[in-house]
């Protein structure tokens, strides 16, 4: 019999302040402890005055040894680095980057015809045989996301499976899911996922209903309401359902751990701390960007 996987915890985002002064929502942190492995770090950021002030946005900045995901949904991204790579990520967009041995980027968001900025940026480990791999960047377009219907449940796949429909990105050590799932109203959406993959649901729109085990009065579910970060404990299958009075939106995302140790220091994370000396030495020396962007 498949085992549903039940909620682990309920992640409520902090907010903290990132690049040239941008406030985000960040659920994961890149921590020593590495307890959400391939999983280091996951934000949501907004510029929608008041709240959030002036766009200021991500000046040059290097990475090391991870991969990192944008994924918009309203207004623009412009990009470029150190390798001559230059590009936009707009709404549905998605720009999943393997930084490899060293990259240095900039990312400064620009507004919307609706003035407005929401995007979600993920960062996942790299094991140690790629961390010092030549960078790479895979530019999925909004129109190359197919999209799949599944009872109530409208699914864009930009990494993983459903239903038969695979998304765009490939060649990723994880082995990622990673899909925008809009749940209707009164629906339930079921996928399975590899036993032994860390699974994580963040919803930002809406609530919804999530499996919360077994007790004496048979299966029960937890309610979740935006903005949180569900993590899920181990199982077959992830089930969500949405009561009659509310749609949901989220973010499903899973991979397979890498089950190693590391060093997290900033924009780098490595396996140890020599290897992290080496990024500052690199990066103060003028020898930090390896290979060529593809």
């Amino acid at each position: 019999m498949e085992q549903v996987r039940r909620i682990k915890q309920v992640i409520n985002p902090q907010y903290v302040i990132e690049g040239a002064g941008v406030l985000l929502r960040r659920s994961i942190s890149p921590l020593k402890s590495n307890l959400a492995d391939p999983f280091l770090l996951f934000d949501h950021f907004a510029f929608n005055d008041p709240l959030e002030g002036p766009i200021r946005g991500f000046p040059t900045h290097p990475h090391r040894g991870i991969e990192t995901v944008t994924y918009m949904l309203e207004g623009l991204v412009r990009h470029r680095d150190s390798l001559g790579n230059l590009g936009t990520i707009g709404p549905g967009d998605a720009q999943w980057m393997t930084s490899g041995g060293g990259v240095l980027h900039e990312e400064m968001p620009q507004r919307g015809p609706a003035g407005v900025i929401y995007g979600l940026q993920l960062w996942v480990n790299l094991p140690a045989a790629l961390k010092m791999s030549e960078p790479r960047y895979q530019e999925i377009s909004a129109k190359t996301i197919p999209a799949v219907n599944v009872g109530g449940a409208s699914i864009r796949v930009v990494a993983g499976e459903v239903a038969g429909v695979k998304g765009p990105v490939t060649e990723i050590a994880i082995h990622p899911v990673y899909l925008d799932v809009r749940l209707e109203a009164g629906s339930e959406f079921s996928l399975p996922i590899p036993r032994g993959h860390t699974t994580l649901a963040y919803v930002f729109e809406g609530e919804g209903l999530f499996y919360n085990g077994s007790n004496s009065q048979g299966e029960s579910d937890a309610l979740v309401k935006s903005t949180a970060m569900v993590w899920f404990d181990d199982g077959d299958l992830v089930r969500v359902r949405t009561h009659s009075q509310s749609p949901m939106r989220f973010m499903l995302i899973a991979g397979r751990p890498i089950g190693e140790p590391i060093v997290p220091y900033g924009p780098f994370v490595m396996n140890t701390v020599d290897e992290i000396r080496q990024a500052l030495f690199d990066l103060q020396n003028g020898t930090f960007v390896k290979g060529r962007a593809g």
